[in-house]
């Protein structure tokens, strides 16, 4: 069992149901002693009655008279009392109650109170008085006394049956009430984000183990919040700082190439250098760029639009695309509706995908654009048919700088630039309130890229 309510509940469920079984164990045991003890007395009682009538002068009685004076006390309560008389004068039993029908109580030697059986009558508590010069042996059934234990352990079995359902009921409520707290730094820690670093676990009065392990996670989002500020402040201070150096790089290298008195191999490397410096400038765009999107710093202009027309004139830039690349493309559209995006950020989404497709698909290979409008959502997938990528590094090539090899070990709509073009996608699409990830293509071949968005999206 995975959750902690339902272990609670099993083991205080568990904890009770055997407590109240051994309680009942004790009480089965304390009950059926007393009522034997009744038996004992009822017994003893019996003896005495059997003494006062016979008399003082017992002793000097005949059999005959002993016989006839028994049976007038005994007779009516032949039902409950079964009584021999042993005479040390005489040699076996003197007196025999009409119930035994001439057979002998079972003696245990030595002990005055037992339980005997005897074939006919069943279960017996059995007494032993001295009366000198006699020995008498009175015996009680016991059968009152099993159907009494019977009824108890039949009652005892539906009361822990009931008490193993009312406890797990209760364990699991006063599981949910103990849990709460753990349930509300959960939420909590759910909750808090890149986004939302500046919240915080209640943290109650009580001082306990819970309100301590929320103190602890309080500290620890603190330290994080202070990380996450400090990386981002590098970042868009760093990027914010190298953008004028690198102006100033490029203008100085036009001019060289203005002036025209380079020789040939030295225009050709101020050319490459001016190709790395706008590339540079294109990585630290798009690392700021990321940095704002995870602060959600950027404020999306979110209109109503069509995205079947939007489709449309992106494709015609796409087939141009792909033609020169050597591909073909399509595009396919399903359903109908306004959905509100940013055209110009989801244009910038689909190139990215659509350049990783065409620099992983073979030559002559088909790249399928699909849209679908339906149920709230916006859904829109692009699949190439190259060699695809490894599930376990599906969800990693949205991350930054992850470059996976052209060669096969990608083959898909992975990033192969500067390996910020798939994360800055996540960013557009989750300001967006939406989602994209990456599977397999149709048959197992190449790799679909997949992105949703809300029709009703909300301004972030």
């Amino acid at each position: 069992m995975k959750s902690i309510s339902i272990r609670l509940a099993a083991w205080y469920a568990l904890a009770a149901t055997v407590t109240l079984a051994c309680l009942f164990v004790v009480g089965y045991q304390l009950l059926e002693k007393y009522l034997v003890h009744g038996l004992d007395l009822l017994n003893r009682a019996e003896f005495q009655q059997i003494r006062a009538r016979l008399g003082p002068d017992y002793a000097t009685l005949d059999a005959a008279i002993i016989d006839q004076r028994i049976r007038e006390t005994t007779e009516y309560a032949s039902v409950l009392f079964y009584i021999d008389i042993d005479s040390h004068r005489q040699d076996g039993i003197l007196f025999y109650s009409n119930n035994l029908q001439q057979r002998p109580i079972p003696d245990v030697v030595g002990k005055p109170l037992y339980n005997a059986k005897m074939k006919g009558i069943g279960a017996l508590r059995v007494a032993e008085f001295p009366l000198p010069p006699f020995d008498v042996t009175i015996a009680t059934p016991l059968r009152q006394v099993h159907k009494v234990m019977d009824g108890y352990v039949e009652v005892c079995s539906w009361l822990l049956a009931a008490m193993l359902v009312v406890s797990v009921a209760i364990g699991f409520a006063l599981s949910q009430v103990a849990l709460r707290p753990v349930r509300l730094i959960r939420e909590t820690a759910k909750r808090i984000g890149s986004d939302n670093l500046g919240e915080r676990i209640p943290v109650g009065q009580v001082r306990d183990e819970i309100s301590e392990l929320a103190r602890l996670l309080n500290q620890m989002f603190d330290r994080l919040e202070y990380s996450f500020n400090q990386i981002r402040r590098f970042t868009a201070e760093a990027s914010h700082e190298l953008k004028t150096p690198l102006s100033l790089v490029r203008l100085q290298a036009e001019k060289l190439l203005v002036g025209g008195d380079l020789a040939p191999a030295q225009e050709e490397a101020l050319q490459m250098q001016l190709e790395e410096v706008a590339r540079l400038s294109r990585i630290i765009e798009e690392l700021l760029f990321l940095s704002r999107a995870e602060a959600r710093a950027i404020t999306l202009a979110l209109e109503p639009q069509d995205p079947v027309r939007f489709l449309q004139v992106f494709a015609q830039d796409a087939l141009v695309l792909a033609e020169h690349h050597g591909r073909q493309f399509t595009l396919t559209c399903e359903g109908a509706g306004t959905v509100a995006f940013e055209a110009h950020r989801i244009r910038q989404v689909l190139l990215n995908l659509l350049a990783n497709a065409l620099d992983a698909a073979p030559r002559g290979s088909l790249i399928k654009l699909h849209s679908a409008i339906g149920a709230g959502v916006w859904r829109v997938s692009l699949e190439d048919q190259g060699a695809g990528v490894p599930a376990e590094q599906r969800e990693r090539i949205f991350e930054r700088f992850v470059r996976l090899d052209n060669r096969g070990e990608r083959g898909g709509a992975a990033d192969s630039g500067s390996g910020l073009g798939l994360a800055i996608c996540r960013g557009i699409i989750e300001l967006h309130h939406g989602w994209i990830l990456a599977e397999s293509g149709a048959d197992g071949r190449g790799l679909r890229v997949v992105f949703e968005i809300p029709q009703a999206s909300r301004t972030p």
